[in-house]
């Protein structure tokens, strides 16, 4: 188990301002032996939570070309037929994975492809199990091909909380299945637009694994 690199910086400048504020409060107020502890368990439990949000676990990379694995931890809300029409501009089968704030928030590409498209839209922070959220929130928009011509739609989602998406994959990127291809920081969604003949393989409300967890077979 690792630290994802986008939340070194913050736990660093975090772990120091909570040591500062206990530092501080042992100072002003030496006979307060409750409140200093109270102060101390506190400061501990918030550094776990956003310790345990930035964890990166390492994983054994697939190599399926007739899955598709889940693109982040979380739980399944969607699975539906739905015209796709920012790219792909065809009938697709979306399935949509809700990533909480205790869920792993790496992105990993669901099968081995190059990127052909890849595009960020600014947009609204609704919540992200909201209907409206694939196509008004800040999200980005990636479409992977196969060797074999297969085309997948991945959509990153930020919700209420989640006000950054970052990704690391620009049209032309070579990625590997269940490779890092971006985070998004705070609960979140993110969408997978499978062809219709696929056979989705997961149902509403089961929890999956980025990178771990088949959704479909191609």
């Amino acid at each position: 188990m690792t630290i994802h690199k986008e939340g070194r910086k913050l736990l660093f400048w975090l772990l120091l301002i909570l040591v500062v504020l206990n530092f501080g409060l042992g100072r002003a107020f030496p006979e307060e032996e409750k409140l200093l502890n109270i102060a101390l368990l506190l400061s501990v439990i918030l550094y776990l939570i956003v310790l345990q949000f930035f964890r990166n676990p390492s994983i054994k990379l697939p190599n399926e070309d007739n899955l598709v694995f889940a693109p982040a931890d979380g739980k399944v809300v969607v699975i539906e037929e739905t015209m796709e029409d920012e790219y792909l501009n065809e009938k697709r089968k979306q399935v949509s994975i809700f990533m909480s704030p205790i869920n792993v928030h790496v992105n990993r590409s669901p099968i081995a492809g190059i990127v052909e498209y890849f595009k960020y839209h600014p947009g609204k922070y609704l919540v992200a199990w909201h209907p409206k959220s694939s196509f008004e929130n800040e999200r980005t928009t990636m479409v992977l091909r196969h060797q074999n011509g297969t085309k997948l739609l991945v959509r990153q989602i930020a919700g209420a909380l989640a006000r950054r998406i970052k990704w690391y994959v620009k049209e032309g990127t070579p990625l590997a299945q269940g490779g890092e291809f971006g985070f998004i920081k705070f609960g979140s969604r993110v969408d997978v637009f499978l062809p219709l003949d696929a056979e989705v393989l997961v149902s509403i409300g089961q929890k999956t694994q980025g990178g771990r967890t088949p959704i479909a077979r191609l």
